[in-house]
This record gives C-alpha cells, structure tokens and sequence, in this order.
C-alpha cells in the first residue's frame, strides 16, 4: 500500500500540473476572447469567468477534468497512506503537506462548480504545487507514532478540519490577489470585483468555523498528550494569531461594511499568518516539533 500510496501521489501531482497548464491555456484563450469582443468582433457568450469562445470554454472544460482527476489520485494516495500506516495523515511534513494540496483542490473545484470562476484556478493550483513539491522532498518514510499522536481518531478530525479550513483560505487568497492586481472595474477577462470581492467573503465563511475547530479540536488534543489545554507552544499561538485576523477581517466585513481592497489586504494578510501557521514547526522548537524534520 505505501507503494500504491507514492504512485497516486505522482499521478495526482502530474494531473495538477496538466490541469495548471490548461487554465493558463483557458486565461490566455479567455484574454483573446475579451479583447476581440471589445473590438467589436461577435463573440458566444459562456457560462465561465468571461467572454468565452467556444475554444475558451472546450479549454476550461478539459483543465477542470485533470484537476478533478487530481483530487481523486491524491484522495486515493491519503487513503493508501492510511492503510499502509494505520493512521490517518497526521505524522509528518509528507503527510500534512499532501493533505493540504488535497485540500486546496477539493475547495477550489467546489468554488469553481458554485461560482464558475476557472479563473481562481490560476492561483489556486500553483499554491497546491507548491505543497506537493515541497512534500516530495521530505522524508516519506513510515515511522511508529510518538505519544503525543497516538489518539488516531482526534488526531484525524483535527487535521481534517484543518484541510477544509486552509483549501478555503486558498481560495479566498486566489480571490483577493485577482482583485488587487486589477484596477476598479475589471480588465484583462478577470472576474469583475465584485463577484471576486464576494467569493473571498464565502470562502472565509466556511473557513473561519472549520479554523475554529481546528484550534479548539488541538486544545482538547493537548490535554489528552501533554496535560494541558494551552501551553503558548509556537504553532499554538500561530493559530490563534491566524484566528484572530479572519475574525477580524468577518467583524470588519459585517459590522464596519469592509468591501474591496481593504478587505482583499486583510484576506492576503491572513493567508500569510496560514502559511507561517503550517510551517512554523520548521522555524521555532516546541510541542508540534515531531514532524520528521527536526
């Protein structure tokens, strides 16, 4: 099974890429498109992030295949990795770091089938690269669990709530770089503001609650390994800061009325706190330090 498990996971990242290349080709196409119609030239109008062509559109179609594909062979890798290792992907920076580019796609692909926005996917997909290369250099190999990991079922929903929590901010982090990098009416094919401003407010909807199991979920974990709810650990506290940004960012959107390029910062501000939240382990000792590189 751990074999199956590293086949699946080159597959998946080999389907991602190709799946990457497709919407550059469908941003590229979409482009074109957008320009011919400002020029006056009769265009067919798609159910996508833009003017489209049939071309765009038969582009974004296969793009959104291989990322689907993607997702399923990386599912199918955490899968095999669980059965092969008796516990779900919680162990090491390998398992983690596939967990979240699983992640990343599974929230993409369902912002995308809710939103139609292939667009997102120009951000989105490179993030999750990024994560799966970086798993392929660490060490893979399979080890018995420290003592601080042995509540396999805790552990599980943890990092699951976690995944979900961080494909999400992906998402939003995709939307609010598009927004920023146009000016206030949209060009270049690019969603209109709006309609992005509105997808990065969705997608921390439905992280933010999952972010708040996280932290709760690791606190009750905590006490069960180390005797203690809170000890202020590195990780911990990075957390808890990355918490605190998207409460603000929903408190300033709800209650102050935060639209546009104030919220979009504060959402790339936030994306970064869960960054340095999932690597933090790699730059401070502390309790999370049993990742397999320290």
């Amino acid at each position: 099974m751990g074999k199956l498990a590293e086949y699946a996971f080159v597959a998946g990242t080999l389907s991602t890429i190709l799946a990457l290349v497709g919407y550059v080709f469908y941003a590229l196409s979409g482009v074109r498109a957008a320009r011919l119609a400002a020029a006056g030239v009769p265009m067919m109008t798609g159910g996508v992030s833009f003017t489209a062509g049939p071309r765009t559109t038969s582009i974004g179609h296969y793009a959104t295949l291989l990322a689907w594909l993607g997702l399923a062979v990386l599912g199918a890798s955490l899968v095999f990795r669980t059965i092969a290792t008796g516990h779900g992907p919680f162990s090491n920076m390998y398992e983690f770091s596939i967990a979240f580019g699983f992640g990343i796609l599974g929230a993409y692909l369902w912002f995308e089938r809710t939103y139609h926005q292939r667009i997102l996917g120009l951000l989105a997909l490179p993030v999750a690269l990024a994560l799966l290369g970086y798993a392929a250099t660490v060490p893979a190999s399979i080890e018995p669990l420290v003592p601080a990991l042995q509540n396999n079922l805790l552990l599980t929903v943890h990092v699951a709530t976690a995944i979900v929590a961080y494909g999400s901010f992906t998402v939003a982090f995709a939307a609010a770089l598009l927004y920023l990098i146009q000016p206030e009416g949209g060009r270049w094919g690019l969603p209109k503001p709006e309609v992005l401003d509105e997808i990065g407010y969705r997608a921390i909807v439905i992280g933010f609650p999952f972010l708040t199991l996280t932290v709760v979920l690791g606190a009750v974990w905590a006490a069960t390994a180390w005797g203690t709810y809170w000890s202020w650990d590195p990780k911990e506290t990075a957390s808890l800061l990355t918490w605190l940004i998207y409460g603000a960012y929903l408190h300033a959107r709800v209650v102050r009325g935060w639209r546009g390029r104030k919220a979009a910062v504060l959402l790339l501000i936030g994306f970064g706190a869960t960054l340095f939240t999932y690597f933090g382990n790699l730059f401070f000792s502390g309790l999370h330090s049993y990742s397999g590189l320290g």
